[in-house]
């Protein structure tokens, strides 16, 4: 008789956990969390983890509310037709939403005096950007903008917007585009 293993349901289930859980993964029994992983397979594993562990109220309510959207985001996707959900980029996309939105109202909190919903924004902006891709900035910024120019060849300031779209190309979600846009126009003034 079939018994299930550690919630699988079906022997079909129960091979795929043995594959994902049981077969190498460092011999930890957990799941590998390495680059290769989706953003959205990612996120739903930082959630199981966090809910087994017992996490603090913020980080486990905002890893629903980000797999909520993400989850939203995927249903509109499959709607238009595309069977396997949005992409990385997309979830990229929401996420940096979520913190620019959690950033405004930080602020908001801050000028009416409620800081404690402040601090709790900005802990909610520290649970979020864990699954984002740490922007470039310093040596690495100005590396790839030097790169970046070279390539497209680029010599005056009129310049500065294709060499930016070719920056969020080459590094999707690693630009913030105020210090990129300064090293940008810097670079230009050089050449």
């Amino acid at each position: 008789r079939f018994r299930p293993v550690n919630g699988a349901e079906s022997p079909h289930r129960q091979a795929n956990w043995r594959q994902r859980y049981v077969k190498g993964n460092n011999g930890m029994g957990r799941e590998d969390t390495s680059e290769t992983m989706s953003l959205k397979a990612r996120i739903v594993q930082a959630l199981k983890s966090e809910t087994e562990k017992g996490a603090s109220d913020v980080e486990l309510a905002t890893l629903r509310l980000i797999e909520c959207a993400v989850r939203d985001r995927d249903v509109c996707a499959r709607g238009r037709g595309v069977g396997e959900g949005c992409p990385d980029a997309d979830v990229r996309t929401v996420l940096e939403t979520m913190v620019a939105q959690r950033e405004v109202s930080a602020r908001e909190h801050d000028a009416a005096g409620r800081i404690e919903d402040a601090i709790r924004e900005r802990e909610e902006i520290e649970v979020i950007q864990k699954f984002l891709p740490v922007p470039l900035n310093g040596k690495k910024l100005e590396a790839a903008v030097s790169e970046i120019v070279e390539d497209l060849g680029a010599s005056k300031l009129k310049d500065v917007g294709r060499c930016m779209s070719a920056l969020k190309k080459k590094f999707p979600g690693m630009i913030d585009t105020g210090s990129a846009g300064k090293a940008v126009r810097e670079a230009l003034s050089r050449s």
